[in-house]
């Protein structure tokens, strides 16, 4: 094999564990000079450690036989930082056995940066593709590090000892233990490499001006206004100093070390200012500088160039095209970034994608009285992206609530996974734009989801979706700065009984509960009789969130009535959820403020809402996130009866000739299913009358007659249906009927199933998003009200329960209006094995179980369709690696 021509999908950008990035490739022969030099930097310790002797330099035979490999019996993998190598990890078959003996070292300067591990991760990768099940290793008993690696791998190893040498051996193929492993060192990586961008000890502003027309300026005005905590060093090659701070011609001659560097040059520079950032060591870009992705092929090159470079020496690059980055910590007091002031001190991230609505979201929640710890425009988001922030987020003490402004998505898989489980500990709030249309800066960087998906990704991790970013702000206010609600019981507490109502009726038109009637204190209530019914009414245990609605008097200033209001409550010992119409005012009032740290409203601050409306809408979202999050997670559960390898076989015989999309044939499709213990009713395919009564006579009468061909499946009206047929006569009569009808002297015939309620349930593989599984009622109403549930693949039991009960239909299920109620279990059962199915075998694209008879006793699948093809890519699947910034493989 020619020794160049390697797989290019096993070239990775990864993140290490300080935040750090590195370049992996395959090794070559032209990587054998770099090898030398790589060779030669380790100390005597690390080269007797991984070659078990001395073994001062490598003999020419050595190295040609280390930097010459076919990419498949023999692998090897470079970590590269710049132009050096830094690890290296390979693997050798032994023999012709399905097991191969793996090795790797890594330098000394960069050991403890969690190489070890990832280049595991690869390597194993990279042995499955070639059919290697099993890998050994020899590792000296003193060499704690390396054994570390392979015990904290979550495989499972056997070890056996002898003269002070390990031999390890262990199966390769992904366990919940490796893959958990994996993930959680993925989020500490990723999160660190954030934390690296926002917490910089030193900023350099390249291209920072003097002229107030230019980026430059504002950018470098704004960081000396927000009173950064370390050294700004402004870069400008034509002044001595830029608003009163000593310049530099080139950040490569700042004296110090420069952790963020914030770029404001015009595009054409960039590759200038890269080199120079490079040289220098920094560790994160922040690139404001428009002229890239968004402007064509050629800009897209420059981006692409810019991130490569960045990626394989070590950094991370916000933007371009971005508004920049800030962090509130007094500790840090960052704004790199063109908005002209930094927002109070606050308990929520926001991550915006949009550069040129950055400075309205930013001067929005200042106006509104939402603090931020820390907010990201991403812009073209050629690298640091949401799924980043979602990361850091997790784990950021400082941050409580999670608010996105999304546009597209660039790895949605990742997102629903990263979202799913930060869900559980923060809100995540998110409005997503672009439903129609995407920008094309954004479109060479994203992938194309559907609102089905998104809508199912959104459902299935928690996420609190709104539909502007008003709403955003009235979800984040009270997410911000009250409780979650425990239930869906709320009261009503005003001055106005007309107003009362209006949030009573909201309350019922979002699925919430009234606790009570409203309570209404009268228009002549001073502000002790607002405080006491208000402390009355939290303390009744049957209330589990309050609304207060209140138009001031004339007589006595408002103000008044509202500190009473928030006096009232702070006097509570238990605290619950409380939204306010309150002064006329949107967002938190002084008077309905406690403060926070920094001064800005902080934990326990009523929001005030425009209207009674607005108001309940932000409760009922955050109640519903409550439910959500207070709910069983449920677990993935491998039901009896599974045989994935046969059918596995089963798709790849089918797409043995090539095709990319292959329609199975009835007996396939059978057998596939009956693969995840999934029958369909008996039936048998008749090409004449007697052969119809034939398979009727074997099936046992009564049967169904069915006429084959695409328009005859799904039709309401059943006209290529007959049923209930009970003798020979009857049987041909209907064969004759049924081959006339559709001209094809075919037809189906089928044991007759129990009467029940027709549904559906369906597969379909988003390349994007994932697998989706969907549910809902058979029929033309369900499916011209589009009244489907969805769920993406992996389904745990809990998300199965639910997708049987989403659709609008599925009260039909459940003894409406006194009708026998059908074994949702059986239904459940039936969802799961089909997403069991989807994940383990990838190739089956599309399938559709339709109709299925649900009744009180189970349920019956009375027709199956199956399609496969070439199994899709899985970018949220196998070892850790960044998203890729090949524009051409997104298209």
């Amino acid at each position: 094999m020619d020794p160049f021509d390697y797989p290019r999908q096993w070239e990775a950008d990864v993140v290490l564990s300080d935040g750090g990035t590195v370049h992996l490739r395959p090794i070559v022969p032209s990587d054998a000079d770099a090898l030398l030099a790589f060779h030669g930097r380790m100390s005597a310790r690390t080269r007797y450690l991984r070659y078990f002797g001395a073994y001062p330099q490598i003999p020419p035979r050595d190295l040609e036989r280390f930097t010459t490999v076919d990419h498949h019996d023999r692998v090897a993998f470079i970590a590269k930082l710049g132009d050096d190598i830094v690890a290296v990890a390979r693997y050798e078959r032994l023999g012709s056995a399905p097991s191969a003996e793996v090795a790797f070292v890594v330098e000394d300067a960069h050991q403890s940066r969690g190489l070890g591990p990832i280049l595991l991760e690869h390597l194993a990768a990279a042995a499955r593709e070639s059919d290697i099940r099993t890998f050994v290793a020899e590792v000296l008993a003193e060499n704690s590090a390396m054994l570390g690696v392979f015990r904290a791998a979550g495989y499972q190893l056997s070890r056996a000892m002898e003269e002070g040498v390990y031999h390890l051996e262990f199966a390769i193929d992904p366990t919940e233990e490796s893959v958990a492993v994996a993930r959680s060192r993925e989020q500490a990586a990723e999160a660190r490499s954030v934390h690296n961008l926002l917490h910089p000890r030193s900023v350099a502003l390249i291209g920072a001006s003097a002229d107030p027309d230019k980026i430059g300026y504002a950018v470098l005005g704004n960081l000396l206004h927000a009173d950064f905590t370390g050294p700004v060093y402004p870069v400008n090659a034509d002044r001595a100093s830029v608003r009163g701070v000593r310049a530099y011609p080139s950040v490569l001659d700042i004296p110090g070390p420069v952790d963020l560097a914030v770029v404001a040059v015009p595009a054409a520079g960039i590759d200038e200012v890269m080199d120079a950032c490079l040289a220098k060591g920094v560790k994160a870009l922040v690139v404001i500088s428009s002229g890239f992705g968004e402007t064509g092929p050629d800009g897209r090159g420059a981006e692409r160039r810019l991130v490569t470079e960045a990626r394989a020496h070590g950094m991370r690059v916000v933007g371009p095209n971005a508004l920049g980055v800030i962090n509130t910590d007094p500790a840090i007091r960052l704004n790199a970034t063109l908005a002209p002031a930094l927002p109070g001190q606050g308990r929520a991230g926001f991550f915006c994608q949009s550069g040129a609505l950055g400075t309205a979201i930013l001067a929005d929640a200042a106006a509104r009285g939402l603090g931020l710890s820390t907010f990201v425009s991403a812009g073209n988001r050629a690298d640091v992206s949401g799924n980043d922030l979602l990361q850091y987020w997790e784990t950021d003490p400082a941050t409580d609530v999670v608010l996105l402004y999304l546009e597209s998505f660039g790895n949605p898989r990742k997102f629903a996974r990263l979202a799913r489980r930060l869900g559980r500990v923060k809100p995540v709030v998110a409005v997503k734009s672009g439903r129609n249309a995407v920008l094309p800066a954004l479109a060479a960087t994203s992938v194309r989801v559907d609102e089905a998906s998104v809508a199912a990704l959104f459902e299935q991790a928690g996420v609190i979706r709104v539909e502007s970013l008003a709403q955003l702000f009235d979800a984040a206010l009270l997410l911000a700065h009250q409780p979650l609600p425990r239930g869906g019981r709320v009261a009503v507490v005003g001055n106005s009984s007309a107003i009362g109502v209006l949030a009573a009726d909201a309350a019922l038109a979002r699925d919430l509960e009234l606790a009570d009637a409203p309570v209404d204190v009268g228009a002549a209530a001073s502000p002790e009789m607002l405080a006491d019914a208000v402390r009355e009414t939290l303390r009744r245990p049957e209330v589990d969130a309050l609304v207060v609605v209140f138009v001031p008097p004339l007589t006595t200033p408002g103000a008044a009535y509202a500190r009473a209001l928030r006096d009232a409550v702070a006097d509570l010992d238990e605290h619950k959820p409380i939204v306010s119409t309150f002064l006329a005012t949107e967002g938190i009032p002084a008077e309905l403020a406690v403060p926070g740290p920094g001064g800005a409203p902080g934990r326990g601050s009523i929001p005030s809402y425009p209207s009674p409306e607005r108001a309940v809408l932000a409760l009922a979202r955050a109640t519903r996130y409550a439910r959500w999050r207070s709910a069983p997670q449920g677990e993935l559960v491998r039901p009896e009866r599974t045989d994935p390898e046969r059918a596995r076989a089963l798709a790849a015989a089918a797409l043995s000739d090539g095709h990319d999309l292959v329609e199975l044939g009835d007996d396939d499709v059978v057998a596939l299913l009956r693969c995840y213990g999934i029958d369909v009713v008996g039936y048998r395919v008749a090409a004449g009358p007697e052969e119809a009564v034939a398979a009727a006579e074997e099936l046992g009468f009564p049967v169904a007659v069915k006429a084959t061909g695409e328009r005859f499946w799904r039709r309401a009206d059943l006209v290529g249906v007959r049923l209930d047929v009970a003798t020979a006569e009857g049987v041909r009569a209907a064969f004759a009927e049924l081959a006339e009808l559709s001209g094809v002297a075919r037809v189906y015939v089928q044991r007759m199933a129990p009467s029940g309620t027709g549904c559906a349930i369906g597969l379909q593989d988003d390349p994007s998003f994932g697998t989706l599984v969907s549910f809902g009622l058979s029929g033309v109403v369900s499916d011209l009200l589009g009244d489907r549930a969805y769920r993406a693949v992996p389904l745990t039991d809990v998300d199965a329960a639910a997708l049987v009960r989403a659709p609008k239909a599925a009260p039909l299920l459940t003894g409406y209006r006194g009708d026998e109620p059908v074994d949702l279990d059986a239904l459940a059962d039936l969802l799961t094995r089909v997403a069991v199915l989807a994940e383990d075998v990838p190739a089956v694209r599309w399938l559709a179980l339709e109709p299925i008879l649900a009744t009180a006793q189970g349920a019956a699948v009375l027709r199956a369709r199956v399609k496969v093809g070439p199994s899709p890519s899985h970018p949220d699947s196998g070892p850790r690696r960044l998203r890729s910034i090949s524009y051409e493989s997104r298209v």
